[in-house]
């Protein structure tokens, strides 16, 4: 089971049956699908830890202000020696965004490589400001970010409709503290995030720590399919998390374990051209390459993290990928004076090939 991008719902009631939350507090451990009541307990403890310990990371103002990227598309371009000048190539239809250097002549567009394009071809894209965040007390509670797109209220009870009572619309990249879960027939998962108020597993994406592979050490990361998140480690200690987006159906990111084998601050990308999923890509910041050309790399053409968008790549928001890469970089030789970067691609639920 995955989330989807877009689904359609039907509220019905179910029978549940009641799973603790693995971390969670001894206080709202009363809480039960028979009992969705919380304590007087576990009201305190939701009120004292209404929001998880956890510090956002600084946006990378630099590369979201300095770049500027268009849409071209998706029929062919042609590229021009100047404005107004002679045609000297074209761009393939695709899937295709430029980066620009030069936007002060009206009406065109010089792109990276010196080429110009008349701007009524092109649309301006801005880039996602989402960034994740450090992990002050690692993962020793449960939560998740929000990455449904609709905007509705929680409801008051498992398996319940969405409900102006519970007075809380979680918005797209909250972050909330799951206290407890409650699982209905159909094998959904519901989470309570405040009290008499329960969300859907389809509506986040939830931060889970693994155990570090054998044979991994130093500084690692974890890329979870099913839940669409990222997780840094120093050795077996969590320290940082955000949300990304892996391949679609026919594009499936691989599982497994893997080493960083080329780091690039800035590179293009490009594929199955004259295809009708054919894609070119210039300015791709912040590359680790990771499982032959796939890798972890900023991203500035969707803003949907949390759902599976790419390729076969991890794609991430450019602040994300540039904490990423740096700290990464930082990583310190092992026992044989050795930099190693290693990648696990993995899924904590059962992972299907539905797009979500």
């Amino acid at each position: 089971m995955m989330k989807w991008v877009l689904y359609l719902f039907s509220w019905s009631f179910v029978f549940l049956v009641f799973h603790p939350a693995a971390d969670a507090s001894s206080a709202c451990e009363s809480v039960t699908v028979e009992n969705p009541v919380p304590t007087a307990d576990c009201l305190a403890f939701m009120e004292a830890f209404s929001g998880p310990n956890v510090e956002r990371i600084a946006l990378d103002r630099y590369t979201l202000s300095f770049y500027s990227f268009w849409r071209v598309g998706p029929d062919a371009v042609n590229l021009y020696d100047g404005p107004g000048g002679s045609m000297v190539g074209q761009i393939p239809s695709g899937f295709n965004f430029v980066r620009t250097i030069d936007t002060s002549v009206d009406g065109w567009l010089q792109i990276e490589g010196g080429q110009w394009i008349p701007q009524g071809e092109a649309t301006l894209t801005e880039a996602s400001h989402f960034s994740g965040v450090r992990l002050s007390e690692g993962l020793e509670n449960t939560f998740a970010w929000v990455v449904d797109t609709t905007g509705i209220y929680a409801s008051e009870y498992p398996g319940g409709p969405p409900s102006p009572a519970t007075g809380r619309v979680p918005l797209r990249y909250e972050i909330l503290n799951i206290f407890a879960e409650a699982m209905d027939s159909e094998g959904w998962a519901w989470y309570m995030i405040g009290a008499d108020q329960w969300v859907n597993q389809r509506f986040v994406s939830v931060v889970k720590q693994v155990e570090r592979p054998e044979g991994v050490s130093g500084r690692w990361v974890a890329v979870d399919l099913y839940e669409q998140t990222l997780v840094a480690y120093e050795d077996d200690t969590p320290v940082f998390a955000t949300l990304v987006s892996t391949g679609l159906p026919g594009w499936d990111t691989n599982e497994g374990v893997f080493t960083v084998w080329a780091r690039l601050e800035v590179d293009g990308m490009s594929g199955a051209t004259g295809a009708p999923d054919a894609y070119a890509l210039q300015s791709i910041p912040w590359i680790q390459y990771f499982d032959n050309d796939i890798s972890l790399h900023g991203t500035y053409w969707h803003d949907l993290f949390g759902y599976r968008q790419s390729h076969g790549c991890v794609n991430m928001s450019i602040s994300d990928a540039r904490y990423v890469y740096e700290w990464m970089g930082d990583a310190e030789p092992d026992e044989n004076g050795e930099v190693q970067r290693y990648v696990y691609v993995h899924s904590s639920g059962a992972y299907t090939n539905q797009q979500g």
